[in-house]
């Protein structure tokens, strides 16, 4: 059973997280001591003649893409030789104003060059100004195209607030009005709060990566937070009808949030329209086990409600996900219902290096990850369903164990075959990338037709570089067997407003489901915009440190296994 590549990518209706882009290695020598690794982060997308454009950090390059799945890589260096840094575009800015896009990279000084272009879908730039003299450090522009004006908005610290001003359009630079807009106030918002577990021991917490959106005449001024290297690095907004002055703290936030399962994070991003006028949230996924800034790109669907509140949402947000499409409710999410298939399920290997065990390729962790001794062909992996399921796609997630690259790799790919089996004697291809030409570091395969199958292998024929190291071989469809029965006895212990406590925080418990893989918690602040969500895998309870002190909270949860989704529970007040 062989698998034509080009009908798998012409039918393909679904995307995956962490999207499959082929992400440079660190081009920072002693960011790559501990070994060399790909990485980006703090991307923006923005939507130019019907075609999507994404710029991340230290790329040499960017990508552009007609329809959110399949992206094209156009190299280019926009730093000159006199700017002599290693970060090539660090967290750049990228914006459109009439019929030509805009782009500059972070930086603390007054020498950075603007940019232009009307045809970046090829390497056609000019110089829109030789320098930005104010200087901006995590820049993001807005071009109010009612009012002809453009604003920057920028700042990265754990002391100073994020700034703003207005951009003269002929001239592109500031006329010398800054204005403080909005600062951190983690004594309030649990989720501000330093450390992977919003802890604040020893550090004060960073805002960074300002993005505005005009939507309904009012500005949604974004930023991220409470730091780049944590599960919960999110994506708070404020709201004013002014676009320099009087930003209010949305009720809901933070908006865009995914602390659990498989890719982690969604701070630092940008939030943009698709082709048929819905929302998404493009943000930054953190992986940090080279380094704290080793780092990956997720895209969910995002929009506004009835009552112009922002959202993202990121439930089951690393499972497939439906792309673009002209009716689209991202209220009720994209998810396509096909459930992992194999989460801790028995798996085989040809070799193992060192501690890095074969069962790190199936435990829904992505900075855990078997390794094989070598790179060569013949390396292989087998992973177990447990019994014969029905196989929609399938995502490989390979790690970077002994990899020699800096920046950008050149000439040689991911080449592999994946084989299934329902007795795992008879084997057919049910995959052939043996020829393929593309880096594809989390490649992602929606089948034409789905299978059906018990056994899955993937057996390595090349890497680019490094050994054959795997974080996810991830299986997606639907088991044979009953989903979850309903969570019973769902509770939300928080300090009472009347008493000495830490309101910021609570601690979630609930009856263990035998039939569960894991669970959803849903949150909100009023029953009926329950926007935040909690995946949680293997465990009956959850301390949430992501509160605002001084609101109530409404809860639901829900339990899954690789048969689908339980009824969700009764909502929880929690005062």
């Amino acid at each position: 059973m062989l698998i034509s590549i080009t009908s798998i990518k012409a039918q393909q209706k679904t995307y995956c997280n962490p999207i499959n882009i082929d992400y440079g290695y660190t081009p920072i020598p002693n960011f790559s001591e501990q070994g060399k690794h790909r990485a980006t982060a703090d991307p923006v997308i923005v939507n130019f003649k019907g075609k999507y454009f994404l710029f991340s950090t230290n790329q040499w390059g960017y990508w552009w893409s007609n329809n959110m799945l399949n992206w094209n890589f156009v190299s280019r260096k926009f730093l000159l030789p006199q700017h002599k840094v290693y970060d090539e575009l660090c967290a750049p800015a990228v914006f459109v104003m009439k019929d030509e896009m805009y782009v500059i990279g972070s930086t603390h000084g007054p020498t950075f060059p603007i940019w232009k272009s009307k045809n970046p879908t090829k390497d056609e730039w000019e110089i829109a100004v030789d320098s930005l003299k104010v200087g901006a450090w995590d820049p993001g522009f807005l071009y109010d195209q009612e009012k002809d004006k453009l604003f920057l908005y920028w700042g990265s610290s754990n002391q100073f607030p994020l700034l703003g001003t207005e951009i003269n359009t002929k001239t592109l630079q500031s006329e010398g009005y800054v204005k403080p807009l909005i600062s951190l106030q983690p004594e309030d918002h649990g989720w501000e709060r330093f450390g992977e577990y919003n802890d604040n021991s020893f550090l004060q917490p960073f805002m960074e990566g300002a993005w505005v959106t005009k939507y309904n005449n009012k500005y949604y001024l974004q930023y991220g937070s409470p730091a780049t290297e944590f599960s919960g690095y999110a994506d708070g907004v404020y709201v004013s009808n002014s676009p320099l002055e009087g930003f209010a703290y949305q009720s809901h936030n933070p908006f865009a949030y995914k602390p659990g399962g498989f890719a982690r994070g969604a701070g630092h991003g940008a939030t943009y329209q698709d082709n048929f006028g819905e929302w998404w949230h493009v943000s930054t996924i953190i992986l940090g086990v080279k380094n704290n800034f080793e780092r990956r790109i997720g895209i969910w669907p995002a929009g506004f409600d009835k009552d112009d509140v922002l959202y993202c949402n990121t439930a089951y947000g690393d499972y497939p996900t439906y792309l673009p499409k002209e009716k689209a409710n991202h209220m009720e999410g994209l998810f396509s219902s096909w459930m992992l298939l194999n989460y801790n399920k028995p798996v085989q290997v040809s070799s193992t290096l060192g501690g890095y065990q074969a069962n790190y390729a199936v435990d829904e962790n992505m900075k855990t990850y078997w390794c094989a001794e070598t790179g060569k062909k013949g390396e292989w992996l087998q992973t177990d369903l447990g019994e014969i399921s029905t196989i929609n796609a399938i995502q490989i997630n390979y790690a970077d164990q002994d990899v020699e690259f800096l920046g950008k790799t050149i000439g040689t790919f991911h080449q592999y075959k994946i084989y299934s089996s329902n007795d795992n004697k008879n084997w057919k291809i049910a995959i052939d990338k043996s020829k393929n030409t593309t880096d594809v570091p989390h490649d992602y395969i929606e089948l034409e037709k789905p299978i059906k199958a018990r056994y899955l292998k993937l057996e390595n024929i090349t890497m680019p570089t490094g050994k054959f190291a795997i974080s996810g071989f991830r299986v997606f469809g639907k088991g044979n067997g009953e989903v979850p029965k309903p969570v019973e006895k769902f509770i939300v212990l928080r300090a009472s407003a009347k008493k000495y406590g830490e309101r910021r925080s609570s601690w979630i418990r609930w009856q263990q489901n035998n039939d569960a893989d894991g669970y959803v918690i849903y949150f909100g602040k009023s029953a009926d915009k329950l926007y935040g969500s909690i995946m949680v895998y293997g465990q009956n309870d959850y301390f949430f440190t992501g509160m605002d002190r001084t609101d109530a909270y409404y809860f639901q949860i829900e339990a899954f296994n690789n048969n689908g989704i339980s009824v969700k529970s009764e909502v929880v007040f929690c005062e």
